[in-house]
């Protein structure tokens, strides 16, 4: 059976006058967007740009739920009732759905942004509320997870979920990602990137910051939005993984497969 994976990125965090990553260049290269729904970054007008930007070049959109948190670009933790997380969610899934269906197009996953994402891998009550969200506004939709809580809370709702993982961020040994905070969180050259995403897939895993070997399942492949040469880098990672016989597909399609019955 051929393998095939996804390629993800966080984008439409521009906002106003401010302008964040790369977008333009990093959409050709990857097959889908993860777009922010206004409370990290992005607003309105630059939600609506980018998903007809996304649905032009036929890559799937998600919507990028994080906490309200401008300031802090949603990295900072923010002591989150399991009531706010879920009607925050909610909310921005909602608004980022709306501008899909203007567009004739179906809304295909969520993924959580930043902290609020770091903070439901460990947060039992956060990653049901989260999960919670989903389910309630749509059992069709898809939840990207890279482990821990919230990856078995969207399983026990009846989720799709998709496992994502990280080509250009170092790992602990229990699968949770180095805080940005730290030396070397971020991996920056193109080559190892590459190459760690290309081991993800074809030998199910990768080394931990500490050089210990991590098994792990590839859905998908975040590539971030606002890394230094990211586009650069999207495309040097789209090109490794096609070399080693990798299809890319929209994640929709890269798991059909699995998508619970009943």
């Amino acid at each position: 059976m051929a393998v095939s994976v996804d390629l993800n990125s966080d984008l439409g965090e521009s906002f106003g006058v401010w302008r964040i990553g790369e977008d333009r260049g990093i959409l050709p290269e990857i097959t889908s967007a993860n777009i922010a729904c206004g409370f990290h970054g992005g607003d309105p007008r630059v939600m609506r740009q980018t998903v007809r930007q996304a649905l032009a070049l036929g890559v799937g959109v998600g919507a990028h739920p994080g906490f309200p948190d401008l300031v802090g670009f949603g990295r900072r933790n923010i002591s989150a009732t399991p009531d706010e997380v879920y009607t925050d969610t909610l909310y921005q899934i909602g608004a980022l759905h709306a501008f899909c269906r203007a567009e004739g197009a179906a809304l295909q996953h969520v993924k959580p942004h930043g902290q609020l994402n770091n903070m439901a891998f460990r947060d039992r009550e956060m990653a049901m509320a989260l999960a919670t969200a989903v389910r309630d506004f749509s059992r069709e939709l898809i939840l990207i997870a890279y482990g821990g809580e919230l990856l078995r809370a969207g399983e026990e709702l009846g989720l799709l979920v998709a496992h994502e993982v990280y080509a250009d961020r170092a790992y602990r040994p229990d699968g949770s990602l180095v805080p940005r905070s730290q030396p070397g969180a971020l991996i920056e050259d193109p080559g190892q990137v590459a190459e760690r995403a290309v081991a993800m897939v074809t030998e199910g895993g990768v080394r931990t910051a500490d050089g210990q070997w991590l098994a792990l399942r590839a859905d998908t492949i975040c590539l971030h939005g606002d890394t230094p040469g990211a586009a650069r880098l999207a495309a040097r990672v789209r090109g490794a993984l096609q070399a080693a016989g990798v299809a890319l597909k929209p994640l929709g399609q890269a798991i059909s497969t699995r998508r619970p019955q009943g």
